[in-house]
């Protein structure tokens, strides 16, 4: 496995990471059993990089991740996140970044995962009713108290990110990133760069959908989010499986599997880049992390562009995009 720097701090990671949500929740029914197997499997092949939240769940998932790596920790990069605010039913309570909240976050997310410290913490989403310096304030007093190792952010615009950055060293920035969800290239990878901040894409499949495994929603549990998504329904969902089609057509000519290609296509933009790509299922870890081995000459990269062009992925991201890029 691949290693590479996540910031400027010395902290190093599998370039290809494990991002644990979906064990949980929002994509249908789970199997905790199984997801413990796929979490070890993952530390098996060298991938040390696991990435949780205490909202996932809601907060079952951490108390997962935590059983799974309890006799590995030193083997273990710990990620989690605070910020989306949930209550004990599930419900959703909004974004939260004030430091009393922020103090207790962390102590809750190391009470469930069982450890003392944790490697990268995330600030999930920006509370823009709190000012950034406050939070990340916080969050610092957390690494002077030996709680946490490195600081992160998630879904942070560039110019909060370097008012953080000017606060408190931070070590990386989380945003969805992959062949549909370009943004990030308009300014946010070239100022984390500048700042020698590392970038960790999450979603760096479309959810599944860039694996060409999702034909249609008939195929997704009731209960699953991707239902709620605008690049999953009508129109919009017709217009990205042609888009995605072609990149399995891509991906037949070279004889590696569509996720292999769109998972080496996102490494391949910079070494400063991390994907986190999540799964419940072994085959499905071990195909992605072939991806580490498929290069892609300039050739190559210009089929993929063509196939899927920036900009050109119909509907958004979330259904409301309010607490993203603050």
């Amino acid at each position: 496995m691949e290693e590479r720097q996540l910031g400027s701090l010395g902290l190093r990671v599998s370039a290809l990471g494990l991002g644990c949500m979906g064990m949980s929740e929002f994509y249908g029914p789970s199997d905790s059993a199984e997801a413990v197997k796929v979490i070890n499997r993952a530390l098996d092949l060298g991938v040390n990089f696991l990435d949780t939240a205490d909202m996932y769940g809601p907060f079952t998932n951490e108390v997962l991740v935590g059983k799974a790596i309890a006799k590995r920790r030193e083997a273990v990069v710990l990620a989690t996140k605070f910020g989306n605010a949930r209550g004990e039913n599930g419900e959703f309570l909004g974004v939260k970044g004030d430091p009393e909240y922020v103090r207790k976050s962390c102590d809750a997310s190391l009470r469930r995962l069982g450890v003392d410290v944790i490697d990268l913490y995330y600030q999930h989403r920006v509370d823009t009713k709190v000012p950034i310096e406050e939070t990340i304030g916080a969050m610092s007093e957390l690494v002077e108290a030996g709680k946490v190792r490195y600081l992160g952010m998630s879904e942070a615009a560039p110019a909060t990110i370097r008012r953080a950055h000017a606060t408190f060293p931070i070590t990386a920035l989380q945003t969805e990133y992959s062949l549909w969800s370009r943004d990030p290239e308009d300014e946010i990878l070239q100022t984390v760069k500048e700042l020698g901040i590392g970038f960790v894409a999450y979603s760096p499949l479309g959810r599944g959908f860039l694996t060409g495994a999702i034909r249609s929603l008939e195929g997704l549990d009731d209960r699953d989010a991707r239902r709620r998504y605008p690049r999953f329904q009508g129109e919009n969902f017709q217009k990205n499986l042609a888009m995605a089609d072609s990149l399995v057509e891509l991906a037949n000519k070279k004889a590696v599997a569509p996720a292999q290609l769109a998972l080496a296509w996102v490494l391949r933009q910079s070494d400063h880049i991390v994907a986190i790509p999540g799964t419940r299922k072994i085959s499905r870890l071990e195909e992605n992390i072939g991806a580490i081995s498929v290069t892609l000459d300039s050739e190559e990269l210009a089929l993929i562009e063509a196939a899927f062009p920036k900009g050109a992925t119909a509907g958004d991201r979330y259904a409301s995009m309010d607490t993203v890029n603050r």
